[in-house]
């Protein structure tokens, strides 16, 4: 079994999850006592959020390659960011590391693909709904046809993610506002939404609209398990 590197703590409310689900599906698959080898940096939000909200990506970006060696000297044969929105320097971490960095929109693409699906809706934080590294990769690499909500619905999206999700709250009525919003993205068309922030899925669940959900918490963290047991 390789072991499985994370960067967490983006938020530590989401990181929980993915240690929760690569074990439990370990688990499942080999039986037994069985769980992960896994080791994870978690990084502190705040110094994060402050980060994004100056705009200062090249910062952020050190201190995602600094995690990200940090994972690898403790000894993972691979590394995650379990976050959507520190992908935006996923590629300078990946040249900057000797192990394979597992992309979060490449294993969220494979799993919208094998659904047949063409069109799909992007919910997330502002900086992933609205800049290119995430919506990109799924438009060029994958050939989706990547919908956002309008600018009003994207503020909404975002403000319930760090002044509530990211800090463990869960409000019925931020429930309600964001089935408008994927709703009002089915009315245009998507076959499926991508819940692209890791803290969504705490609020969200499938079943809540009629349209497939693509956790991305799950999708990533399932991806990073067969990687691990690939050679089992």
């Amino acid at each position: 079994m390789k072991t499985i590197g994370l960067i967490g703590g983006m938020s530590w409310e989401s990181s929980s999850e993915y240690y929760r689900i690569i074990n439990q599906s370990v688990r499942e698959q080999l039986g037994g006592t069985h769980s992960a080898k896994s080791v994870m940096v978690s990084v502190d939000f705040c110094e994060i959020e402050a980060l994004q909200e100056a705009g200062d990506w090249e910062a952020a970006t050190e201190m995602m390659i600094e995690t990200a060696q940090q994972v690898e000297r403790g000894g993972a044969d691979l590394v995650l960011i379990c976050t959507n929105t520190m992908h935006k320097m996923a590629d300078e971490v990946a040249d900057a590391i000797q192990i394979p960095l597992l992309h979060i929109a490449d294993a969220t693409a494979h799993a919208v693909k094998a659904e047949g699906l063409d069109v799909v809706g992007l919910l997330g934080t502002s900086y992933t709904m609205e800049q290119d590294f995430y919506r990109g990769r799924l438009e060029e690499k994958y050939g989706l046809k990547v919908l956002v909500p309008d600018d009003a619905e994207r503020a909404i999206v975002h403000q319930v993610i760090f002044d509530e999700l990211v800090q463990g709250v869960i409000r019925p009525e931020s429930k309600a506002s964001y089935i408008e919003v994927m709703q009002g993205l089915i009315e245009q068309g998507t076959q499926g939404i991508i819940l692209g922030c890791t803290e969504i899925p705490l609020l969200v669940k499938p079943g809540d609209v009629s349209v497939p959900l693509f956790d991305t918490t799950e999708i990533h963290a399932q991806a990073a398990v067969a990687e691990a047991l690939r050679d089992n």
